[in-house]
């Protein structure tokens, strides 16, 4: 009986401190929420039409998130910041400074598991975005492909291991996991904006291809 009565007293004491403390409610507030108070910061700071400025080789800072792996996604349709985030992605890969045909969310120094594409298999050439993409076939057939990287200012190079067609899975807002098939210069992108969530950019196939003899 006295054991139960100290665990009760001590599991007390240990809420008051916590409740008391804003640093300790911040710190566990962080470990629940979908991003840190820093990513929060650089999402809402302005309004889902804003763009965010892309990280680039060129800045020593940048280059180093770039090469890190990003996390998950929790998906979560009530999420505020991760709406928000998602639209001010669309608006950065759209603004006229970037122009660009897909972007993933490494590229704007927040590390979680998001990328638009811009579907050229689909009429009218939608961008749509993807949550937790990953690639589960990649077919033996290779092509060949000018690429370029908004996060590699002026530059543009060939690279020949991108597959011609992939088998991708990725999660909805509301959870579900979709496959898709994709094919020709689409796929490029994709593989492209999939490497960025582990930290690879298209010059380490290049590299790559040089070591190689190709």
């Amino acid at each position: 009986m006295k054991q139960i009565l100290y665990t009760v007293i001590l599991s007390t004491l240990i809420l008051t401190v916590i409740a008391c403390h804003p640093k300790i409610q911040s710190q566990l507030s962080e470990v629940t929420q979908q991003f840190n108070q820093v990513q929060q910061s650089m999402i809402m700071d302005q309004d889902d039409t804003s763009p965010m400025r892309v990280y680039q080789i060129t800045n020593r800072q940048d280059s180093l998130l770039l090469r890190s792996k990003s996390l998950p996604v929790r998906v979560d349709s009530t999420d505020v910041t991760l709406k928000r985030f998602i639209n001010r992605l669309y608006s950065t890969v759209r603004d006229s400074m970037s122009m660009g045909v897909g972007i993933a969310a490494p590229q704007v120094g927040i590390l979680k598991q998001i990328i638009w594409v811009q579907r050229f298999d689909k009429e009218a050439f939608p961008f749509e975005y993807y949550l937790n993409p990953r690639i589960t076939h990649y077919s033996d057939l290779k092509q060949d492909c000018r690429e370029g990287c908004l996060s590699i200012p002026d530059r543009s190079d060939t690279t020949r291991i991108r597959a011609q067609t992939i088998v991708m899975q990725h999660q909805l807002m509301d959870g579900n996991f979709v496959t898709d098939t994709i094919d020709g210069f689409t796929a490029v992108i994709f593989q492209h904006e999939i490497d960025h969530l582990h930290g690879i950019l298209y010059l380490d196939h290049l590299e790559e291809e040089m070591k190689e003899g190709k």
